[in-house]
């Protein structure tokens, strides 16, 4: 029903800025939560920033002041807009679409392939 393609990632220094894409199609009815995931080698895999009914946004603590999630809905992307990066936060970033519960609970339906990010000097 839906697929979701990330794009933008790639090596950057520490400090410096990146921005993500998930370009979703098919049929987005019904689905009223995207998000971020990320996950580096050995560690779990993190919720990054969602996004949901209203455009209420939240974040990880990690990224807080430093990344911005937004959507544009007449091009049916999402964007993580990344900035002061770590190298902590190198990792695979996937794109996630779904259902956020009345608790604020997320329920994920669909993900992106994920795409690789490299914050290195």
């Amino acid at each position: 029903q839906v697929q979701l393609v990330e794009s933008g990632g790639g090596l950057v220094q520490p400090g410096g800025s990146l921005r993500l894409s998930c370009a979703a199609s098919g049929n987005i009815f019904g689905l009223n939560a995207m998000g971020w995931y990320r996950r580096a080698p050995g560690r779990e895999r993190e919720l990054v920033a969602t996004i949901s009914s209203g455009t209420r946004t939240n974040y990880a603590d990690s990224v807080k002041g430093r990344f911005t999630i937004s959507r544009d809905n007449m091009k049916n992307t999402l964007y993580l807009q990344m900035k002061s990066l770590k190298p902590e936060d190198t990792a695979v970033y996937y794109c996630n679409a779904g259902q956020q519960r009345y608790s604020g609970s997320f329920l994920w339906e669909y993900w992106g392939q994920g795409t690789q990010v490299t914050v290195s000097s």
